[in-house]
């Protein structure tokens, strides 16, 4: 039985979105609070606990691998587990061996909480325990003091009502909810006075913003009130859906020299009746126009998105579609994923499933194509100036690496030869992209340092 006192390490290991990652950063915050030290997944620890994701098969999949990868590094070990795998199948993962505590996402805030008590350590150190909440009905706050990365990822939002028919996300995370702007602001004053130089605004539904409050904010005016707060720093917006991206949010991206030029806008299918099908708001004529304006008023910006492959009714014709359009849209990168029966959602009760081996054979054909348009895009930076975000310095080669506004990996060097200040932004001339899409280049000029 493990004594709390011998409790002394814990790992956090974080599956899915950013969300998640934000979510799983301020549990580590948490523990850390309490008197653990926060150590590495593959490090021998006291308690692991597994943020779970349960987007696809594969997301389920890797989910249980890291359970039991947890198990084998340390039998003595509690695990915990969490996330939106936790949320929806709690009685599964609490069969798996190892597993001591399973904990809803509507109650992952208090984790902390439930492993600083010593009578519920001894309890669940010998019967796997399930707490499961129901949904709250306003936001729950997982403020961060401490980051153990160069970038802050902040939670504003939580939940979503689109119910795509695909997705599994609206019955794991609830409707949409909203953090508080004021609180927003200030968390965000807190990270900038900490010395992060870039911070991440996450949710579920980020265009949703506000729609729950009653003082009438928005996403747009949101993001207009952080860049006006003072410091140097840069804010990058996790995932927006087409319809949600205004004319006057594309005018402050544009506008401010604080917000990096990287949308990253799903897509899902390049043709009209899968989208249909999969209760998309928005056909191909839209996303075009979308993201053409966008590039006519910003050249340089990096649009990222997600395409999904395999979805009930996709032949040949519509999967052609897809790709043909993700081509013309010429993508800085997708992420590229094989629709997985989510048990629960409408697509799941749909005919015309498409074998495993086809979307397979789909899912690297667009793969391919994905790897050709990043090497493109990072190519049409030579001889250009990008602002990097340093995140680790490379000894060994006397060099830098970090991600540049636009998010391309770049590795640089001072003019100097000295060491750059992990955390700091600087401004980069590119001079030649590695064979693995990585850019070189050397600084410029110092921004400022954390």
């Amino acid at each position: 039985m493990l004594e709390l006192k011998s409790v002394k390490k814990a790992a956090v290991y974080t599956l899915g979105c950013k969300l998640n990652q934000a979510e799983s950063a301020a549990i580590a915050d948490g523990l850390k609070k309490i008197g653990y030290e926060i150590v590495d997944f593959n490090d021998l620890a006291d308690v692991y606990v597994i943020n779970t994701c349960t987007v696809t098969h594969t997301s389920d999949s890797k989910s249980r691998q890291a359970i039991r990868r947890a198990v084998k590094k340390n039998p003595n070990a509690l695990v915990v587990v969490t996330g939106c795998y936790a949320q929806m199948k709690p009685d599964e993962l609490a069969k798996i061996d190892g597993v001591n505590l399973v904990v809803s996402n509507f109650e992952k805030q208090n984790i902390p909480k439930l492993l600083n008590n010593e009578e519920f350590i001894k309890r669940i150190s010998s019967a796997v325990e399930i707490i499961h909440k129901s949904e709250p009905d306003s936001f729950v706050e997982m403020p961060v003091t401490d980051y153990d990365r160069t970038r802050a990822f902040i939670k504003i939002q939580e939940g979503c009502s689109n119910y795509c028919s695909y997705c599994i996300i609206p019955y794991a995370r609830g409707k949409p909810r909203s953090c508080r702007p004021e609180r927003v602001i200030s968390e965000i004053k807190k990270l900038i006075l900490s010395g992060y130089s870039e911070i991440v605004l996450t949710g579920i539904h980020i265009g949703a913003y506000g729609l729950d409050l009653k003082n009438r904010i928005d996403l747009t005016k949101l993001v207009s009130e952080i860049v006006s707060l003072p410091g140097c720093f840069r804010i990058r917006l996790s995932s927006i859906e087409p319809k949600d991206i205004t004319l006057k949010l594309i005018d402050i991206i544009e506008s401010s020299g604080k917000i990096c030029k990287h949308l990253h806008i799903p897509l899902q299918s390049g043709d009209d009746s899968i989208l249909k099908a999969m209760r998309r708001d928005y056909d191909t004529a839209y996303y075009a126009e979308l993201i053409n304006y966008i590039r006519s008023r910003m050249p340089d910006i990096a649009i990222t998105t997600d395409v999904m492959v395999g979805f009930p009714g996709e032949d040949e014709d519509a999967f052609k579609n897809t790709y043909n359009f993700c081509k013309k849209m010429n993508f800085a990168a997708m992420h590229v994923f094989k629709y997985s029966v989510r048990h629960g959602t409408i697509a799941a009760n749909f005919p015309n499933q498409v074998s495993s081996k086809e979307k397979e054979h789909r899912s690297r054909k667009l793969i391919a194509l994905s790897q050709d348009m990043a090497k493109s895009y990072a190519a049409g930076f030579r001889g250009k100036t990008l602002e990097v975000l340093v995140e680790r310095f490379l000894e060994s080669e006397g060099c830098a690496e970090g991600i540049s506004d636009n998010y391309l990996r770049v590795v640089f060097s001072d003019q100097e030869g000295k060491e750059i200040d992990k955390g700091s932004l600087v401004d980069v001339k590119i001079s030649d992209v590695r064979s693995d899409g990585k850019l070189l280049g050397r600084v410029e000029e110092k921004i400022n340092a954390s």
